[in-house]
């Protein structure tokens, strides 16, 4: 197909009636998802991949891409009016935006940041419709050699660029690679880690990608806020303060900086490893080294609104590059996307671009189309959006937490998923108290097939003279250099300063959790020993890299001399005048309980106790207002079972009352 024909073909799809009705239904999911603090990107597409199973490919692949697309639009509103990061991208909206609620320039402060959004999104489109046209030749270049070590070039990446730590960002990577691993091996179908299954069969498939991603994001999110209880906007009133007209003047005023960091969006989206997590401090960084009245930012300059959100929003087209040409996710989400066209029958690389061009276009011109219903979404219902902030975190969390492990259910519909997800999600909450990055686990649990396969490909068509090729050699020489650039001049976090909130002397929390993961490594690899070579041979050479990289590691948790790097402790950090300073194992057992509740009395009915309990005990309602919680989300999971045939676990009373009714019947 000629590129005329794949640009006419994908006009004409664009706007059908059903591709703009899904690409809406996306948005306002995107949209929700972005407003309620603790979710975001990953957890949004992970919530909605169970029921794209079986969905048209293009009604599914409109509902993602609007989802994904407009997260970075609607998680202005917690930031702005909360003071709360709705995402990790909106971190920098905070600096300027919340102090502009406060001063009484609320409205002016959204209305910068959902034009600002807007442009970047289209702005990342247009930039993404262009490299896909040039990069073509490169793609059809790329054999299994150079694919294997691109992908190995953007691990690096990941690993060396994300948190505050090298060593910690490599390893999260293997920590993906060993997840991943659980289940059987792709060559001989033997299981790997066969003793984990305990004959419950759960483990005769891989960990599904919905679980990482819930585990690694929702839950360690929705635990943070839980703990430092957050007030909300105390009055979520946007009428009186006006400005909606004057924060469009404003934008126009900069839209030089608003360009300049769209441009920044696209080339730190296009990076594997950046992405959402630093891509906004990167552009406010921008904003204020190359602009006047420097001292203006901090205290309510609406530049320091205009310029994260600008480049937040363009970092979604640039992280579609490489994720649409090599099949390379470029952020966290990006990796769930992958996961969604997986689902659906779409196999991002060579072939996509080559032979279904059309539906490169769609996605790219639905990215722009949906950050431009978002930002018109926002305006017209901010009013009813901001009354949302003046709601309790505390009443909004055990609805969220019920709906995620209800999503993690539909992935296989065993009991396993939820048990999966509780283990999942407890490294996740660990990770980001220790402040290992959990973006590079789940992108290097999604590359791990791709990494299994490449090297038994490569190893049998070239052997060790891949090596001399060309582009692999260049592939090389950049690995090279981003270790290099990496070590050399990687900033200094000034969040975690020497003897700073963050950090202390006690090495005892990290040596623990350090344990821990060398206690898995030793499993895995003890394991392998009673496996047939080619089952063992991946599982062997994964905890090699662990163990190379876990000896650093220890060595710098056990005689490091510098906080800043070693010991980041978010346990430390100052939540504050609030009342509930629990720890993270005191919310980890609220889920204990929820899952024992579901075990003895099944799914519907141990979930409605547990929200009618941290309603009534955590967010202090009376009876009849925790019951009315309860009996709600009760009715909401009825009616999703109803229409759309879903399962739920069941309980042990259930399956007692259930044989004695059927012996009844027999009898």
């Amino acid at each position: 197909m000629s590129i005329e024909e794949a640009v006419l073909t994908a006009f004409t799809r664009l706007f059908t009636l059903g591709h703009l009705i899904a690409l809406c239904g996306g948005v306002f999911l995107g949209l929700v998802v972005g407003i309620l603090p603790g979710l975001g990107g990953v957890a949004g597409l992970s919530l909605i991949l169970p029921f794209l199973f079986g969905a048209d490919p293009s009604i599914a692949l409109a509902m993602m891409i609007g989802l994904q697309s407009v997260t970075a639009t609607s998680d202005t509103f917690p930031s702005v009016l909360m003071g709360i990061p709705g995402t990790s991208s909106s971190q920098a909206t905070v600096m300027d935006g919340f102090p502009m609620s406060k001063k009484g320039e609320a409205a002016r402060a959204l209305s910068a940041a959902f034009i600002s959004s807007m442009y970047g999104g289209i702005f990342g489109a247009l930039v993404l419709s262009v490299a896909v046209f040039y990069a073509i030749p490169l793609i059809l270049a790329m054999g299994f050699s150079e694919q294997l070590m691109l992908i190995v070039l953007a691990l690096t990446m990941i690993g060396m660029l994300t948190g505050d730590n090298a060593w910690k960002g490599l390893f999260a990577c293997v920590m993906g690679f060993m997840v991943k691993i659980i289940g059987p091996a792709p060559m001989t179908a033997e299981l790997r880690l066969d003793f984990l299954d305990l004959d419950t069969g759960y483990f005769l498939d891989n960990v599904k990608l919905v679980i990482v991603g819930l585990g690694m994001f929702a839950m360690p999110e929705i635990i943070d806020l839980l703990r430092r209880s957050q007030t909300i906007s105390k009055s979520g009133d946007l009428r009186a303060q006006g400005g909606w007209v004057q924060g469009v003047k404003d934008w126009a005023q900069n839209w030089w900086l608003s360009t300049r960091c769209c441009v920044i969006g696209c080339i730190v989206g296009a990076m594997p490893g950046l992405g959402g997590s630093v891509v906004d401090w990167i552009a406010y960084g921008h904003a204020i080294q190359t602009t006047d009245r420097k001292d203006d930012y901090g205290t309510g300059d609406v530049r320091g609104v205009i310029a994260p959100e600008s480049a937040n929003n363009a970092k979604e087209g640039g992280a579609l590059v490489p994720t649409l040409l090599f099949g390379i996710p470029g952020s966290g989400s990006m990796a769930i996307l992958i996961g969604g066209f997986v689902l659906i029958g779409i196999e991002p690389g060579v072939e996509m671009v080559t032979e279904q061009l059309d539906l490169v276009y769609v996605m790219i011109w639905s990215v722009a189309l949906a950050n431009v219903f978002g930002a018109g979404f926002c305006v017209f219902f901010a009013n009813q959006i901001a009354l949302l902030t003046t709601i309790r975190y505390s009443l909004i969390a055990p609805f969220m937490m019920g709906l995620i492990y209800f999503a993690a259910f539909q992935a296989t519909r065993h009991w396993g998923d939820l048990l999966m997800l509780f283990i999942v999600g407890t490294l996740g909450v660990y990770m980001k108290r220790f402040g290992w990055p959990r973006p590079a686990l789940l992108i290097g649990f999604v590359l791990s097939k791709q990494v299994e396969q490449g090297v038994y490909e490569t190893y049998t068509v070239y052997g060790f003279s891949f090596f001399e090729r060309p582009i692999v050699i260049v592939m090389v020489i950049l690995i090279l250099l981003s270790v290099f650039a990496c070590i050399k001049y990687k900033p200094r976090p000034v969040s975690l300063a020497e003897d700073g909130p963050h950090t202390h002397k006690n090495k005892a929390p990290q040596l623990v959790f350090y344990g821990v993961l060398v206690a898995w490594v030793a499993m895995m690899f003890v394991n392998s020993l009673y496996k047939e070579d080619l089952t063992r041979f991946y599982p062997q050479f994964v905890t090699f890299l662990a163990l190379l990289l876990l000896l650093p590691l220890g060595l710098q948790i056990g005689f490091g001399k510098k906080p800043a790097t070693h010991f980041f402790d978010s346990e430390l950090e100052d939540f504050g005048d609030h009342e509930d300073k629990r720890t993270n194992e005191y919310h980890l057992l609220w889920l204990v309980g929820m899952l024992a509740l579901c075990a003895v009395f099944g799914f519907e009915i141990g979930v409605a106790v547990y929200i009618y309990l941290f309603t009534k005990l955590k967010a202090e309602r009376t009876h009849l207002g925790a019951l009315i919680c309860a009996l709600s989300f009760t009715i909401f999971l009825g009616v999703l079972a109803y229409y759309l045939t879903l399962e739920y676990p069941k309980g042990l009373l259930q399956n007692f009352v259930n044989i004695g009714l059927d012996r009844l019947w027999r009898g």
